[in-house]
C-alpha cells in the first residue's frame, strides 16, 4: 500500500469515526440492540469456499443466562476464533470489514476506475477458476430502532468490474419466510426496488452504476432502509493490532468526551484501575496548530503517584507499556460499543495482554450485568487459556484449519465430532485438546534444524568435537 492509499486510510478512519458519532448521538436509548446473527462469506483470499460465522445460539445448557433473546432469534454475545499462524484467522476479520467498507463508501466510485481500485475484492488466486470468479458476503443481523424485532438479510456478490448481485430481504418476528426489499441482478432486467419508496425508484435508475451498491446510494439519497443498513455496518467497530494505519489512528482516538470532561477522564482511571492501579489520573494539553492539520492534537500524560511524597510524578502516555497503549486504544470502542450494543471485532486480542487482562475483557461482554445492552465481541486469538469450559459455550469457540492447497475452513467447537463420531462434552479440557491436536487447526511442526553446526560469526575453524566440548 502506498503513501497515498495509507492517507487516504487514515482519512476514511476519521471520517467513519465522526459519522459514526453522529449516528450515536442521534440514537434513543431504548432502540433495540443492533445484534449480528450469521455471516457469510464465499472466495475472499484464503477462503475458497462459502463459510459462516454464526452467533446464533445452538441448544446447548451451558451459560444459558447469556443468550439474547431478539424477536425470534437467539444469540450469542461473543465468539473466539482459534487457529495456526497463516491459517486464515485474520482474514474473517479483513472479510467483515470489507462488507461494510463497500457498504458506507461505495456511492463514490460511481465509474471512476481509479477509485474502485482500492475495493476490487481479493479471490482465492490458487485456482483459476476462483481468481475469475466472483466473491460474495452476507450477514444476518438485527436493526436498531426496529420496536418490531424484525430480522434483516443483506448481501452482495462483487468481481473485479463490479457489483454482479445485490439482495437486502426482512423479516417479521412472527414470521417464517423473509420478504424482498429489494434485488438486484447482473442486467437491467434484474432490478426489483418494489420494497422502496415510489418516489426513490427513478432516482436509484438514474444514479446507479456497476461499482455502487443500492445500500450505499440509497443512503446518500437519504432512503431510510438503505440508510438503516448503512449506519448498522458504520456503527460497528473494528481493531486490527496487525495493521500499522488501524493501529496509528486507534493511537491517537481518544475518548468521547475526554479533553473536557473530568468524569471522563475519571472513568478512563478507574478502566485503568481494573488492571493498573498505578495510574492516579491524566493531564490533557492542547498542543498549539503546526497550521498544517486541521485537527486539534493534544499532549496526554498520565500522572503516577510518587512513593515519596503525595505528589504526582508525569509521564507521556506513549511512554507507558505497549499494554497499557493498547488498552488505552480499545477504551473509546468498548466504550462505544458497550453504550450502543454494537459488534466489536477484534483481530489479535492477545497481542501484548496477559492473558488475565484478557479473560477481563471478555467479562466485560460475558456479564449481563455489565452488558447490558448486548453488545457483541468476535475476535481473533492465540490465547488458549480462555479455551476454557468455565468461560465459553462450545458454540462460541470456532476453529480456522489452512489444508495443503493454501484453502481454509472454519468449523465451530459445538459442530466438530472426533474420529470417534462423538461430539464434544461441555466437561472436556478444551485447552488441553486443542493443544495436543484433537479439534485440528494448530500448527504442522517440524525441527529448526538449519542452523545444525552453524559457527558464529567470528569463528574460525570447524565446530568443537563432542570430546572438545567434553574438556
Amino acid at each position: 500500500m502506498n503513501n497515498q492509499h495509507l492517507n487516504e486510510k487514515k482519512t476514511r478512519l476519521s471520517v467513519d469515526y465522526f459519522e459514526k458519532m453522529h449516528i450515536i448521538k442521534n440514537r434513543k436509548e431504548d432502540e433495540v440492540a443492533i445484534m449480528l446473527i450469521q455471516f457469510n462469506f464465499k472466495n475472499f483470499r484464503s477462503f475458497r469456499e462459502e463459510v459462516t460465522l454464526d452467533l446464533s445460539a445452538t441448544k446447548m445448557t451451558e451459560f444459558s443466562e447469556r443468550v439474547v433473546t431478539i424477536g425470534s432469534e437467539k444469540i450469542l454475545p461473543i465468539a473466539a476464533i482459534y487457529g495456526a499462524n497463516a491459517s486464515g484467522k485474520s482474514n474473517i476479520y479483513s472479510a467483515f470489514e470489507y462488507m461494510a467498507e463497500y457498504v458506507v463508501d461505495s456511492f463514490k466510485y460511481g465509474d471512476e476506475e481509479e477509485k474502485f481500485e482500492e475495493y476490487r475484492p481479493t479471490p482465492f488466486l490458487f485456482d483459476s477458476t476462483s481468481a475469475d470468479a466472483e466473491s460474495s458476503f452476507e450477514v444476518y443481523f438485527t436493526i436498531p430502532g426496529d420496536k418490531n424485532e424484525k430480522t434483516y438479510n443483506y448481501g452482495f456478490c462483487v468481481d473485479q468490474e463490479g457489483v454482479t448481485e445485490e439482495w437486502l430481504n426482512s423479516k417479521a418476528k412472527t414470521a417464517r419466510k423473509y420478504s424482498t426489499v429489494f434485488y438486484r441482478g447482473n442486467s437491467d432486467s434484474e432490478l426489483d426496488l418494489s420494497g422502496l419508496p415510489k418516489n426513490s425508484r427513478d432516482n436509484i435508475k438514474i444514479a446507479l452504476e456497476k461499482q455502487v451498491l443500492i445500500a450505499s446510494l440509497g443512503a446518500k439519497l437519504k432512503i431510510s432502509k438503505c440508510k438503516a443498513i448503512r449506519d448498522w455496518f458504520l456503527i460497528n467497530e473494528f481493531a486490527d493490532f496487525g495493521d500499522p494505519v488501524t493501529n496509528f489512528f486507534l493511537s491517537h482516538r481518544l475518548p468521547r468526551g475526554f479533553v473536557d470532561d473530568k468524569n471522563v477522564q475519571q472513568k478512563v482511571v478507574e478502566y485503568f484501575a481494573s488492571f493498573d492501579e498505578h495510574i492516579k489520573d491524566f493531564r490533557v494539553e492542547k498542543v498549539p496548530n503546526d497550521g498544517e492539520s486541521k485537527e486539534d492534537k493534544y499532549k496526554i500524560n498520565a500522572l503516577h503517584k510518587m512513593i515519596d511524597s503525595d505528589k504526582m510524578a508525569e509521564i507521556p502516555l506513549g511512554a507507558e507499556s505497549a499494554g497499557t497503549l493498547k488498552m488505552f486504544a480499545l477504551y473509546p470502542e468498548l466504550q462505544e460499543v458497550l453504550e450502543k450494543g454494537s459488534v466489536f471485532f477484534i483481530d489479535e486480542l492477545n497481542a501484548r495482554l496477559h492473558p488475565l487482562l484478557v479473560r477481563n475483557f471478555l467479562l466485560t461482554f460475558l456479564n449481563p450485568n455489565i452488558n447490558v445492552n448486548h453488545a457483541q465481541l468476535v475476535f481473533t486469538t492465540h490465547d488458549t487459556w480462555q479455551l476454557s469450559n468455565q468461560l465459553l459455550r462450545r458454540d462460541e469457540i470456532w476453529f480456522v484449519e489452512k489444508d495443503d492447497r493454501g484453502v481454509s475452513t472454519l468449523y465451530s467447537l459445538a459442530d466438530f465430532v472426533d474420529e470417534d463420531g462423538a461430539r464434544i462434552r461441555k466437561d472436556e479440557s478444551y485447552e488441553k485438546n486443542y493443544l495436543i491436536g484433537k479439534y485440528g487447526a494448530i500448527p504442522t511442526l517440524k525441527s529448526i534444524d538449519m542452523f545444525k553446526g552453524a559457527q558464529c560469526p567470528g569463528d574460525i575453524g570447524s565446530a568443537p568435537t563432542e570430546v572438545e566440548r567434553r574438556d
